[in-house]
């Protein structure tokens, strides 16, 4: 049964303080030496996607108004459960928790990226995508759209952080991802079509053929794109045509178009 909070300093919630407060958050979620970080899990497809794919949930804080949704979710039996009203809910968590229910688990280990890649024909490649919502729409799309695996390199944002999680509606626990290096990362491509997308690409996306080599794709930051490192490492730079005056899509877009015609 839920334990039902009364008082937001209750230290049992102590993992749900201020989660919007990112400097802090970082505090609270990063790996340390006898942890291997934590992320939080926003709203009821977020959890429910998450518990499906087993990922290690340490507890749940719930609106007392919807607390019975819970017994629809398989997997949450079991876990920590605590339930308080809106104003209480607030004060724990800072801001109007509407969507009526957050979870907090354990970071997974994820696959180092040679075997990541070995294992993947369809991958996608990310390179400077910073921001957490182009992030998780990123790894949404790869999972909706065939991807094997996503590796993100070492300049690119953090797929924990609740943002990315909640944009990606829980993607980041349906797919294998890992983080890597470009540099590390072209020593295990040697057996994929490597594609760059990029707006002044040479080849259209709609001209490239079918290849029976697994397909890597390479996304940069919208802004800067991929940089000449990443271009370096593929066969093709591909382009999507536009139409009248605009010159590209969002990032996102941009990747699940061509995910949707390679993958």
């Amino acid at each position: 049964m839920p334990t039902r909070i009364t008082d937001p300093d209750d230290p049992r919630v102590a993992d749900y303080r201020r989660l919007n407060d990112t400097a802090f958050r970082r505090t609270v979620e990063s790996p340390g030496p006898f942890s291997p970080g934590r992320f939080v899990a926003e709203g009821w497809v977020v959890l429910e996607r998450a518990l499906a794919h087993h990922a290690p949930i340490r507890s749940i804080l719930v609106d007392e108004r919807r607390v019975d949704r819970l017994t629809e979710l398989d997997g949450a039996s079991g876990v920590p459960t605590w339930t308080a009203a809106p104003p209480i809910l607030e004060a724990i968590v800072g801001f109007d928790m509407h969507r009526g229910v957050v979870a907090v688990g354990d970071r997974r280990r994820v696959p180092d990226a040679d075997s990541l890649v070995r294992r993947s024909r369809r991958l996608l490649v990310l390179e400077g995508v910073t921001d957490g919502e182009n992030l998780g729409a990123l790894l949404r799309s790869a999972a909706a759209l065939g991807a094997d695996g996503v590796v993100v390199d070492t300049t690119s944002g953090d797929p924990w952080s609740r943002r990315a999680i909640r944009t990606s509606m829980g993607a980041v626990f349906a797919i294998s991802w890992c983080r890597a290096s470009i540099e590390v990362l072209s020593r295990s491509l040697l057996a994929h079509r490597v594609l760059a997308l990029t707006p002044s690409g040479g080849t259209d996306l709609a001209d490239i053929e079918p290849d029976s080599r697994p397909c890597a794709l390479l996304v940069g930051a919208e802004g800067p794109g991929l940089t000449r490192l990443a271009l370096d490492q593929a066969e093709v730079q591909v382009r999507i045509g536009m139409h009248a005056s605009m010159d590209s899509l969002n990032v996102a877009a941009a990747a699940s178009v061509a995910m949707w015609k390679l993958f």
